[in-house]
């Protein structure tokens, strides 16, 4: 069954739709299929998406951000939640003829950033831009690649090989939420190659506002025709704001898959450190005050001893 998920496609005065791809090869214009590139833009756990709508008219096509929200209309009941186009993103709306747009992770700090490629002033020519994820809230993520395990030749023994990352990897974890209630959550690695996929290597799964650990990390590969035994393998207590490197060496034997673990520092860090700094010296502050008031203390009644003694001897 088909569930609509987006269906509001006004703004205003103004009716926009997707940009019907074109498959006429006398035209010197480069059509792009119809294609949503995914990602958690706010890390609230559920995946939004990035595409190319173009007005009625004609006159102009942009890339909009779709918003995963919670469903307020029958017909996506079903699903509980569905795709509300953002169309004030001030940056987003002043890149005109955009013909493709997908997220990145620019500065490798688990924010999704968005690239974007419109069309450049002569005919043929495109332009790359590139906007910066400003969102700023608790929220958390984990950043999650599985490689392939795989040699070149031959392996060198002791040596476990990383090879790149493959396509098909199923990732799930489990967690419990800021309200105590059991979270789930799960992605796909390359689940798409043509059509302009632009696909990251990794997946970053949005945490929302929970700082607990991970309960349960899940990752599954793909097994050959024939084989009956699950090739899936399980880590436990993964840290939030990490990246987990997975190398599932050997294919067939999870149990010896190994994983590495790499924490990613965020602001909270380092305002953390300035807080515990300025509590220091605030401490140190009021240390320092009363132990120069228990001196001045002690000189006077060093001086007043020294003159009780004076007046004894007249």
């Amino acid at each position: 069954q088909w569930i609509p998920v987006l269906q509001d496609f006004r703004n205003k005065d103004t009716l926009w739709g997707f940009v019907p791809y074109q498959n006429d090869k006398s035209s010197t214009e480069i059509s792009f299929p119809i294609t949503l590139h995914i990602g958690d833009y706010n890390m609230d756990g559920y995946p939004d998406a990035l595409a190319i709508l173009m007005n009625t008219s004609g006159s102009n096509q942009q890339a909009f951000l779709l918003e995963n929200v919670p469903c307020n209309n029958v017909s996506c009941k079903s699903a509980r939640r569905m795709f509300k186009v953002f169309w004030e993103l001030s940056d987003l709306n002043q890149i005109k003829d955009a013909v493709v747009a997908t997220f990145f992770d620019i500065y490798e700090d688990g924010i999704l950033d968005i690239i974007v490629l419109s069309k450049g002033y002569s005919n043929g020519d495109f332009a790359i831009h590139t906007l910066k994820n400003n969102f700023e809230a608790d929220a958390y993520f984990v950043k999650v690649i599985v490689l392939s395990g795989l040699c070149s030749n031959d392996c060198p023994r002791k040596i476990t090989p990383f090879g790149v990352n493959q396509p098909g990897p199923y990732i799930k974890y489990t967690t419990v939420d800021a309200n105590g209630y059991l979270k789930n959550g799960s992605a796909g690695q390359l689940s798409q190659s043509a059509h302009f996929a632009l696909q990251l290597p990794y997946n970053v799964l949005g945490l929302g506002r929970s700082a607990n650990f991970l309960d349960h990390l899940y990752v599954g590969i793909p097994r050959p025709s024939g084989e009956k035994s699950i090739r899936k393998q399980e880590w436990t207590a993964i840290i939030p704001n990490s990246q987990l490197i997975v190398i599932p060496y050997p294919h067939n034997v999870p149990r010896s898959w190994s994983a590495k673990l790499y924490l990613t520092p965020s602001n909270i860090v380092l305002l953390t450190a300035i807080a515990l700094i300025g509590v220091c010296v605030f401490i140190l502050a009021i240390i320092g005050i009363l132990h120069w008031q228990e001196k001045k203390a002690d000189d006077r009644e060093k001086r007043q001893e020294a003159h009780r003694f004076h007046f004894d001897a007249m």
